[in-house]
């Protein structure tokens, strides 16, 4: 039990820091770049920080186990580097008792991790959508800023709005220009309206700027050849900046237990996507403790490259699994759990393989002196 309590606090404590690392490095960077969407006008200013903590179980649900992984790494590492596992060892400590101690902060972190996925995260994912899709709230998205001109970030589109009105987010005198700036393509379309407002999508979730009561001017400046045409209602989609805060799917915030009455192919990858996060942390528990194996010779970091790449392959594959499930392309057996089987048989792999091979080399060693 001595050994027990000290391998699981030592484990937890590297976690911990690991993960309050990844956090801040991660946190600060997605704040930095949707703090630009709001220096241009694309978000409100006093919703982003609401949004970000809405966000955060979104981040931890894959920082910790990401943590736990480089928490076993560091702190076995130190471990065998200072000649400590040899005594354990020594004292009975098998590899596959080692494996049972550190199934129990690895089954902690996994039901942790199961409570953010399942049941935290689309809580604050639908928080979050409901802060940026609401225009009539005074926390709510404004598309334009009123009484200034603003250029949108990746094309060449330029917007005024005089007056905004807080409780409904109505626009009076809108008017947007796009083109004319580049020599292969000169011709401009000028767009003014009496009012104006966005409408949200409910089933995408993407934006639409609806103009009322205006005129749409088409041509080349400089040339007579004009196209006019009056609208009393004309409707354009608002572009989202690829990475931003908007782009998340709406089935991310929808609960878990929908997810599970549900047989579109979205809902059933996105509640497998779920599942998938506590199930991957003993399996990549088991894999960082076979590969922080060393000696004080060769140093607790020799093997973090390797384990790193092995972590960024099982992700990666879940993360395909889930776009070809999607897509219909794949079955499930064959998708999600096939990594998780595959990373599994990795992870027993590594941990009875020497063993293995050491005994096979003792039989070959025994029939050669025979």
């Amino acid at each position: 039990m001595k050994i027990l309590r000290y391998l699981t606090r030592d484990v937890l404590t590297h976690m911990l820091a690991v993960s309050f690392v990844l956090l801040v490095v991660i946190f600060s960077g997605r704040f930095v770049k949707y703090l630009a969407e709001a220096a241009v006008g694309d978000l409100a200013a006093d919703i982003l920080l609401p949004v970000m903590f809405y966000r955060l179980p979104g981040f931890l649900e894959l920082i910790v186990p990401l943590g736990l992984f480089i928490g076993i790494l560091m702190s076995y590492g130190r471990l065998y580097v200072e000649s400590e596992m040899v005594v354990l060892s020594a004292c009975g400590v098998s590899p596959v008792k080692l494996a049972g101690y550190t199934m129990v902060p690895a089954l902690v972190v996994a039901l942790l991790v199961g409570l953010l996925s399942l049941l935290v995260t689309p809580l604050g994912a639908a928080r979050s959508a409901e802060l940026l899709q609401d225009p009539s709230s005074s926390q709510g998205l404004q598309t334009l800023a009123a009484g200034r001109f603003q250029t949108r970030r990746g094309s060449d589109m330029v917007s005024y709005a005089r007056d905004i009105d807080p409780e409904t987010g109505a626009m009076q005198s809108v008017f947007l220009s796009q083109g004319g700036g580049r020599d292969s393509d000169p011709r401009m379309v000028l767009t003014v309206a009496q009012e104006g407002e966005v409408r949200m999508d409910p089933d995408s979730g993407a934006r639409y700027l609806e103009l009322r009561k205006g005129y749409r001017y088409e041509g080349v400046p400089g040339d007579l050849d004009y196209r006019v045409t009056r609208f009393e209602r004309f409707g354009e989609l608002i572009p989202e900046p690829e990475g931003g805060i908007r782009t998340a799917a709406p089935v991310d915030g929808r609960p878990t237990t929908e997810l599970l009455a549900s047989q579109a192919p979205q809902d059933i990858a996105a509640l497998h996507w779920r599942l998938s996060l506590p199930v991957m942390v003993p399996i990549v528990a088991l894999i960082a403790l076979c590969m922080s194996r060393t000696d004080h010779r060769r140093g607790r970091y020799i093997k973090m490259a390797p384990a790193f790449l092995i972590y960024l392959g099982y992700l990666m594959l879940l993360a395909n699994a889930r776009s070809a499930v999607e897509e219909g392309k794949m079955a499930m057996l064959g998708g999600f759990w096939g990594v998780h089987l595959l990373f599994l048989l990795l992870g027993l792999a590594l941990l009875f393989g020497p063993d293995w091979l050491a005994r096979l080399r003792y039989w070959r060693l025994r029939r050669a002196r025979a």
